[in-house]
């Protein structure tokens, strides 16, 4: 999908009439040396955070490229908290106190619902709040590559223990993080690893491991369907100890195929031993693993997700001779190392490309948590609050097709991975004026919960505007910090429109401006609520543009 065609939207057509539109450019992994001011940075900071503050343009602006990069890949596996009870005013917990979290507490399935509610709250909040760093866009990318579904969980626990596996190995290694899933308790739920026994081996988990998760299904990924079988041997025996707290996984090798694993020729005919000693199911695991990323595929496979999640979603021919190859031979000579391969990438030419700018529709969590953060909505402490908004935040997400932890299917979100659609899925004749309703609800009205008003102060963030006093200069800083792209002077003309209605001077909203910004003026109080209306009126003139909707 071209620029043109998103900004002329109209409701989608059937798939198979969406036109291939080949975007041509050749550039390739050399180490951008180009112009590093706010248009870049501004990029770079929209394809990496979920919402960019006005200082975040300021500092990163201010710094070069490379060190840009650097702070944003500079990150913590560490949460400020942990999800709470923010349900205890109404239904008392009795293992949990209100206000406290219910991660360490024992199961009970009387709240597994609230409990499974409150976690999805607890991780769109740190969405909402995160720091400026690339963190929470890659836990949500490894959550649409190797997904749970939080419905199945038979204990909340579990989605929340897979969550910090995520969040652990998010910036670390790629390998690490697939042995870490393949044993982890919600896995072994979702994909029926807890059902795979040496009497009924279950190939789900084996199947996704190759296809999904790992190799892919190019044409150059020629693993068999004997090959999916075997692997299904090799990871039979494992179960869940509920019992715990939390729940872990357990092995049990009367349960696990002893005999030896054939792979076909794809993975040069190798013969996974097989084993019968209490750590046989480790030990195999890892065999299944240095087979599996001994393959040139893994890498590719993986280089060609975080092309699409980050740059663009087509891979043309030059892409993958100039982008994909190189940057999988760099990602497999760095031992499946993410923090170098994002590195090699963000720092290239082809992703500040030009080309590469502006071309991707916002995800739900982008637009939604995004403008939350962007705008820097304020948030209630006490739980019941805190948690009712968030949760919102997450419940509109959900109605504009991206319910977190909670994925359509093991592939994940169809705009990642769904041709030819890809991320126009995200925009539907239902779900774009939603979007707007949000944006629009938390300009004018906010939501309402608990005596609390989560809206956001469109005066407070102008004020950090380079010269919000002059119109014209104003309405340049919002465009700037609202819209990917530039717009027509038409366009500008009618947002100037909000400021000084009617064409009346530039030095009106001067003087307005001012005497909203001085309580001491005998005008400020009517002076400031006029100031703020217009301001309202224009954050929405421009969130209402297709424009918004990319980054």
């Amino acid at each position: 999908m071209d620029r043109k065609e998103f900004l002329t939207f109209k409701k989608p057509a059937a798939p198979t009439e969406f036109k291939k539109v080949e975007r041509r450019t050749t550039t390739g992994l050399a180490t951008y040396s180009g112009t590093f001011g706010k248009k870049e940075a501004m990029h770079l900071l929209r394809r990496t955070l979920f919402g960019v503050k006005v200082q975040d343009m300021k500092d990163f602006s201010a710094k070069t490229m490379a060190a840009a990069v650097d702070t944003l890949l500079n990150t913590t596996t560490a949460v400020p908290n942990e999800p709470l009870n923010y349900y205890g005013k109404t239904t008392a917990d009795p293992n949990v106190p209100y206000g406290t979290t219910w991660v360490n507490s024992p199961i009970d399935f009387n709240f597994n619902f609230q409990r499974t509610m409150s976690l999805k709250a607890w991780w769109w909040e740190m969405s909402a709040k995160q720091p400026s760093t690339i963190m929470e866009k890659m836990v949500m990318f490894w959550h649409n590559l190797i997904p749970i579904s939080a419905i199945d969980q038979v204990d909340p626990r579990m989605s929340y223990i897979y969550l910090k596996t995520l969040r652990q190995h998010a910036m670390g290694n790629f390998k690490t993080l697939v042995r870490a899933l393949s044993i982890d308790p919600a896995m072994l739920v979702y994909l029926n690893g807890r059902y795979n026994t040496k009497r009924a081996p279950d190939e789900n988990y084996a199947r996704e491991l190759f296809e999904l998760f790992t190799l892919g299904k190019g044409p150059d990924s020629k693993y068999t369907e004997d090959d999916v079988k075997a692997a299904a041997r090799v990871l039979t025996g494992w179960n869940i100890n509920f019992l715990t707290t939390p729940p872990v996984a357990t092995f049990n090798v009367n349960n696990h195929d002893t005999t030896n694993k054939q792979f076909s020729a794809f993975f040069n005919n190798a013969v996974i031993t097989g084993r019968s000693s209490a750590s046989a199911g480790t030990d195999e695991l890892d065999d299944l693993l240095n087979m599996v990323f001994a393959q040139k595929e893994v890498a590719k496979f993986i280089c060609r997700k975080l092309y699409k999640y980050f740059v663009y979603y087509d891979i043309t021919a030059d892409v993958e001779t100039n982008v994909i190859a190189p940057l999988a031979d760099h990602f497999r000579n760095n031992n499946y190392e993410i923090k170098p391969l994002l590195e090699k990438l963000l720092k290239s030419e082809h992703f500040f490309d030009p080309l590469n700018m502006a071309c991707v529709i916002k995800d739900p969590t982008s637009h939604i948590a995004g403008f939350c953060r962007q705008l820097e909505l304020a948030y209630p402490t006490d739980a019941e609050s805190l948690y009712n908004i968030t949760g919102y935040g997450r419940a509109f997400g959900q109605a504009v097709m991206q319910d977190i932890l909670d994925p359509p299917s093991v592939s994940g979100w169809p705009a990642w991975h769904q041709s030819p659609q890809y991320l126009r899925s995200w925009i539907s004749s239902d779900s774009l004026p939603k979007r707007n309703q949000f944006t629009d609800l938390m300009l004018f009205i906010g939501y309402k919960r608990g005596g609390y008003t989560f809206i956001a102060d469109v005066f407070k963030v102008t004020k950090q505007f380079s010269n919000p006093g002059d119109a014209d200069t104003l309405i340049d800083d919002a465009v700037a910090f609202l819209s990917p792209l530039e717009l027509s002077t038409t366009q500008m003309a009618t947002l100037r429109n909000n400021l000084l209605p009617g064409g009346i001077p530039a030095y009106n909203w001067t003087d307005e401006w001012t005497q909203a910004n001085d309580p001491g003026h005998a005008n400020h109080t009517t002076a400031l609520a006029s100031a703020k209306l217009k301001l309202q009126l224009l954050y929405k003139s421009i969130m209402n543009l297709s424009e918004y909707q990319l980054s």
